[in-house]
């Protein structure tokens, strides 16, 4: 199992907590320092079975700043735009390899576990 995980962000925080009282100990990818590919995050979305513009943290100053409201990036631009501002992925992402969840609501992992 892995965590892409923010450790200031309390539902990173949270979700990470019952993936170890579930016994497990994930991987743990700090994704503002250790940012996903193009390839990895194209991969993290079909797991998650959304579009690029659902998992970007629109609330962020850099979307704003960017202008990303009024764009219309394809699929391939809004990646690297993530890649290129990892604030914008929403957190935490949690994978099992073949599905993925967002922990936005931290008991959403309990579909993994």
């Amino acid at each position: 199992m892995k965590i892409y995980h923010n450790p200031r962000c309390s539902k990173s925080r949270q979700t990470l907590q019952l993936i170890q009282d579930a016994g497990i100990e994930p991987e743990i990818v700090e994704y503002l320092n250790d940012v996903p590919s193009q390839a990895e995050l194209d991969r993290l979305l079909k797991m998650l079975d959304i579009e690029p513009h659902e998992l970007m943290r629109k609330g962020e100053a850099v979307y704003k700043e960017l202008g990303l409201k009024n764009k219309q990036l394809n699929r391939k631009e809004a990646i690297q735009t993530m890649v290129e501002n990892p604030k914008l992925i929403e957190r935490p992402i949690v994978t099992d390899g073949k599905k993925a969840i967002l922990g936005r609501l931290p008991e959403n992992v309990s579909e993994l576990l």
